[in-house]
């Protein structure tokens, strides 16, 4: 459990992204089985050890990761955020012996298509997490059957576990989300200042968090109020 213990201590979550900081009312059903997954709580007998979510990119399916792994965490369990845009770069090993640990998040399945060696390793986790009766909870951008995944096996076993997909967030709920990420930080966007983010740049929710992280350290450093005029001398 060496590596284990090594890789967690490498990987930092946003200490903003929560299930509270998550504001979707269209995505509140996939947060409850969330919760419900990580709880160990189910109607059914016997619980799926595994849950894929996937939608299109900013929706919020790496949120809802670190939401999920900063839950467990709340329930005194072990969990570890982990990204293929990283792991696709390293040996296959980095997935040795993760069956250790309560919950495993793996984002972005669909990098790994077309890499043999990679997804012959993630079915084996899903296997060995299984046999150890913890959880692993996986995202893509697309459904299973059309993310590329060339091992069978792999998405069959994806399959027998839970399957949601993301629903594409409104600007009403961007709106809601920013203003909810700002307030954590102590600030105060009005509608008029998140309605010009929203019409002037980028609408992909990543993006605006980016945005607004600009904003927060501008402000500060200039010990100024986040208003229109000042976004326009800040990022226009």
């Amino acid at each position: 459990m060496k590596q284990v213990a090594q890789l967690a201590l490498a990987v930092q979550l946003p200490d903003d992204e929560n299930f509270d900081s998550f504001q979707s009312e269209a995505n509140q059903a996939v947060v409850k089985q969330l919760q419900d997954f990580i709880d160990g709580k189910s109607a059914l007998e016997s619980q799926p050890h595994g849950f894929y979510l996937f939608g299109l990119g900013g929706v919020g399916k790496s949120h809802l990761l670190h939401a999920s792994s900063a839950y467990a965490a709340l329930l005194g369990k072990s969990s570890l955020c982990l990204s293929f845009s990283e792991l696709k770069l390293l040996s296959v090993e980095m997935l040795d012996g993760l069956e250790q640990i309560d919950l495993i998040c793996l984002d972005d399945l669909h990098l790994i298509a077309g890499d043999d060696i990679w997804q012959q390793a993630v079915f084996d986790l899903y296997n060995r997490v299984v046999e150890q009766n913890k959880r692993l909870l996986i995202t893509g951008n697309q459904s299973a059957q059309q993310l590329g995944i060339t091992l069978p096996d792999l998405v069959s076993r994806i399959g027998w576990g839970y399957t949601e997909q993301i629903k594409v967030i409104s600007d009403a709920e961007k709106i809601k989300a920013l203003q909810y990420r700002a307030l954590q930080r102590g600030l105060i966007l009005h509608d008029d200042v998140v309605k010009f983010l929203l019409n002037r740049l980028s609408r992909d929710m990543r993006s605006l968090i980016k945005t607004l992280d600009i904003l927060d350290k501008a402000s500060i450093r200039e010990q100024r109020k986040i208003t229109i005029p000042f976004i326009k001398e800040t990022l226009l």
